[in-house]
């Protein structure tokens, strides 16, 4: 096995450029302005599942050394809708992002950096020199480390100045509803509402917005007990267990507790919470910790919790952002959209099963087992079908069970092209576009209802009577990223939206035939710079250097993992697959011209003092896709900053 150990020249950090600037109270901010201070410079876009990993990851460092320390959000965005400088102000209020961010929508700011993937991490030392560039998720440990060494190494040459760096915080204003997710109908006639602002459950009237309760003392944390106790994190998905179920297992609404990495169990009566799913530790795609080492059994054998079917509470989740129940398999369907599958919880034998979805993000149908996804956000049931909104797609889709045995079940899409392609077109399904969509229903008359968030629209899929693809149209537009929908018992008329950025339920009323109108708003293909290549052999080269103090893990095997693909196939003539070494020979075919290059690249480490007795381990992972145009007297080489 081998691996890069390519490190960044010494270079000047290049000036942070953009539209503008939020959380520094309207000032603008430039890297004179932070000199003296250690900068993370933090590449995001708010669709991005990983970004959000990312920035729950910084958020104990950045409370540690906020007086050195300045993280730098670097907002670049993959959507049109993000594109949006309200949407992005709402965005960083909701996650709760407490640092400068620079609005870059024409990614300026993304190429001086040559940033290639949604994250990226860029430190500069107080002097304004870069001295790493990390992509993707795991990099809190190598930043800590590495902000550590700075410190030690600048304070000692008085070049680090120690205060207050720019971040102002602004003002929320109170609203019964914070960024709303989801919501769900109590029998009362009463709703649930997923309140992940708040970090809450609220309770609301049958009008939908008078204040019952909440359940929930509003700070993040993982926390049981009754609601003036229980701490929850961003919640989203919420479903109710069925009736005949509900004594036996002890509570009755299950959430997906999304930044906990946990499924929580609610008792109505009382207002209880449990926590039923989850070590609330992130499930780490590749890492050998995420199943718990032993059981009553004895040792596990199989511990990177692939395809792990077992006690629920023996295994890490990653970021659960809903819940259904589905009768033909006796279980709750959850979408897992941290790493793109779909689980089961059975809440009687109290297990979950990896059932759907190979952890690569895509749009792959077939077999369930074998189905790539996008951050699968939300799920509706009707009869043997599971319908999905898989949102880095901006696709509908459609799990199928054939039968009792999930291995079974195949995926199709319905609405949806791939990663790169959104719009808001109505007309035949199969030429359609969605834009990031978070919720789906399913109406009695079998079409689905879809809430496509970054269109602020409500959607309806109908299928065709001769087998075709189907139709869709849009029945309401205008809506603050609608993210939910609950269809009310007794009322067919209307559809209650939670429109998540105006902090609200919405009823909106059904057309008599629920066809809708027809919009043409176009299609779109998400554009970022074309890295252009070299036909014929081309190096690819993964960078990776343990931080400091650390060293390679080797405990389990080869501690690095190199995957490559290309779209479409044929550009990659050689070099697919997946093998150990960091470095590898790809051949491309200059008759094909350009594609798109999918690297997925894995590295452990952990602590090399042989002192330590029980070393800390860690997992980096990333996934690029890469344009590549192939263009004669280009490099040869391509190299990919796993961390360097």
């Amino acid at each position: 096995m081998t691996t890069s150990s390519t490190r960044l020249p010494r270079v000047r950090a290049s000036e942070l450029v953009g539209r503008g600037w939020l959380n520094t109270g309207g000032a603008d901010v430039t890297l004179a302005d932070l000199r003296g201070k250690v900068v993370v410079l933090d590449f995001w876009t708010f669709c991005c599942i990983n970004c959000l990993h990312v920035l729950d990851e910084l958020r104990e460092l950045e409370a540690e050394h906020r007086d050195v320390l300045v993280i730098v959000g670097v907002h670049s965005p993959k959507f049109a809708h993000e594109a949006d400088p309200v949407a992005l102000a709402a965005a960083v209020e909701r996650y709760e992002v407490h640092h400068p961010v620079l609005d870059d929508p024409d990614l300026v700011t993304w190429q001086a950096y040559t940033a290639r993937a949604w994250p990226t991490l860029v430190v500069i030392d107080p002097e304004g020199y870069v001295v790493a560039q990390m992509a993707g998720e795991g990099h809190a440990h190598a930043v800590e480390a590495l902000v550590r060494e700075l410190v030690a190494e600048h304070e000692a040459k008085g070049t680090l100045h120690r205060g207050d760096g720019p971040y102002v915080p602004p003002t929320p204003q109170p609203t019964t509803l914070r960024f709303p997710a989801k919501a769900v109908e109590l029998p009362g006639g009463t709703f649930l509402v997923a309140d992940a602002g708040h970090h809450a459950l609220t309770e609301v009237a049958a009008d939908g917005e008078t204040l019952v309760r909440r359940i929930g003392t509003g700070e993040r944390g993982l926390v049981d007990g009754g609601p003036d106790e229980a701490r929850l994190s961003e919640p989203n998905g919420l479903a109710l267990v069925p009736e005949a179920l509900r004594a036996q297992v002890g509570y009755d609404v299950l959430v997906a507790d999304t930044v906990n990495h946990a499924l929580r169990g609610v008792r109505l009566a009382d207002g209880h919470v449990t926590t039923v799913a989850g070590t609330g530790e992130q499930f780490m795609v590749g890492a050998v910790d995420n199943v718990r080492p032993d059981d009553a059994d004895g040792p596990r054998t199989e511990r990177s919790g692939f395809a792990y079917a077992g006690p629920a509470r023996d295994v890490r989740l990653s970021s659960p952002w809903d819940v259904t129940w589905f009768e033909p398999w006796g279980v709750f369907v959850v979408a897992m959209a941290g790493h793109h599958t779909l689980w089961t919880f059975d809440p009687v034998a109290g297990t979950v099963q990896h059932v759907a979805g190979t952890m690569n993000e895509g749009l792959v149908d077939g077999p369930a087992t074998d189905a790539w996804f996008a951050q699968p956000s939300g799920l509706s049931v009707a009869g043997e079908h599971v319908w999905l909104a898989d949102s880095e797609t901006s696709a509908l889709r459609r799990l199928d069970a054939a039968g009792a045995d999930p291995a079974d079940a195949t995926v199709r899409t319905v609405v949806g092209e791939g990663l790169f392609d959104f719009g808001h077109r109505d007309g035949a399904a199969d030429e359609a576009r969605l834009q990031h969509p978070l919720g789906v229903a399913v109406l009695p008359d079998g079409s689905v209802l879809v809430a496509d968030t970054y269109n602020g629209a409500l959607r309806r899929w109908a299928p065709d009577p001769d087998g075709g693809p189907g139709h869709v149209t849009t029945l309401a537009t205008d809506l603050a990223e609608p993210s939910g929908l609950v269809l009310p018992a007794g009322d067919a008329g209307h559809v209650l939206v939670v429109e998540s950025a105006a902090h609200r339920l919405t009823r909106v009323a059904l057309p008599a035939d629920a066809t809708g109108t027809h919009v043409d708003g176009g299609a779109h293909r998400t554009r970022r710079p074309v890295t252009d290549v070299a036909g014929g052999e081309v190096r690819l080269e993964v960078v990776f250097t343990p931080a400091p103090g650390q060293k390679l893990d080797t405990r389990w095997g080869p501690s690095t993992s190199l995957q490559v693909s290309a779209t479409p196939p044929e550009l990659l003539l050689d070099g697919a697959g997946t093998d150990v070494d960091l470095v590898r020979t790809l051949r491309l075919d200059p008759a094909v011209g350009e594609g798109v290059l999918h690297v997925t690249a894995r590295a452990a480490s952990c602590d090399g003092d042989p002192e330590i007795e029980h070393p800390a381990c860690h997992l980096a992972a990333q996934d690029w896709g890469v344009p590549v145009r192939i263009t004669a007297g280009a490099a040869d080489t391509l190299t990919l900053p796993l961390l360097g």
